[in-house]
């Protein structure tokens, strides 16, 4: 079995979140009429739903569906938020392909380091697989994100934090957990790798630094670029020593438990 490297997307690959996801929904809501305008602050809070549809459904209160004149049905309800979803994916898609996301510090690097070592790669995603592979396009170039395995959207019903769709992904890879370190950013994200067995490194983005990250083999503010982006450690639970960046090397020694390393 190869070692594998398995990224979140939003808030890893890219900071998503703020810069394109929440336009994207506040987009959709004025095309469909509907008077939401959701702020960076709400949206903040709106992310410990994971799923998009599944925070698009939250409109659906009582009152709301009176004063905006929304069907009652829950089944007329689903289709409406599948609707919506589809547009705004649409919408996201747009922005990624007009170069609004860089890639976060270190990923692009990272990647390809694993990819010459012979790692397997995957990203494990709440969002639309299309959202998925137009960021991962983006952030690391084209041909190393056809490596990529992509698990994303609804391909399990239990979003994170359940660890269904790491479990799909060990499932289908064909590896062990002891085999795999997670990137991921969040608190939601690391629970549901966790709760799979795999060892998780945090890269924080703008909504999750003040999250709880207990369980994490290493928290910091990104993977780095030196000179110009250098990560700052957070958390270094186990001793990796890192000075700047995050290279293959240290996951290498998360995987097999061995630490201090340079």
């Amino acid at each position: 079995m190869s070692p594998t490297l398995i990224f979140d997307c939003d808030g890893v690959l890219a900071d998503t979140e703020r810069d394109a996801h929440l336009p994207a929904f506040n987009r959709t809501f004025a095309e469909a009429g509907l008077p939401i305008h959701w702020s960076e602050e709400e949206y903040g809070h709106l992310l410990a739903i994971g799923g998009g549809k599944e925070r698009l459904a939250t409109v659906f209160t009582p009152l709301f569906v009176e004063t905006a004149h929304l069907p009652a049905d829950p089944d007329e309800q689903r289709e409406l938020v599948a609707r919506w979803h589809k547009t705004k994916t649409a919408h996201y898609t747009e922005m990624v392909a007009a170069g609004v996301l860089p890639g976060r510090p270190g990923i692009a690097r990272v990647v390809a380091e694993a990819a010459a070592a012979g790692w397997g790669l995957a990203v494990a995603s709440t969002s639309a697989e299309a959202s998925v592979r137009a960021v991962l396009e983006h952030a690391v170039g084209d041909e190393l994100a056809a490596r990529f395995r992509v698990f994303a959207g609804d391909v399990v019903p239990a979003k994170k934090p359940a660890p269904d769709i790491y479990l799909l992904a060990l499932e289908e890879l064909g590896v062990a957990p002891q085999e795999v370190v997670v990137v991921e950013d969040s608190a939601n994200g690391l629970r549901a790798a966790l709760g799979a067995g795999l060892r998780t490194v945090v890269t924080v983005s703008s909504y999750t630094a003040d999250e709880d990250f207990t369980g994490a083999s290493l928290v910091v503010t990104s993977l780095g670029d030196l000179p110009d982006h250098p990560a700052t450690v957070l958390d270094d639970p186990l001793g990796l020593d890192i000075d700047g960046q995050v290279a293959l090397s240290h996951l290498d020694h998360l995987r097999t438990g061995s630490h201090r390393v340079r």
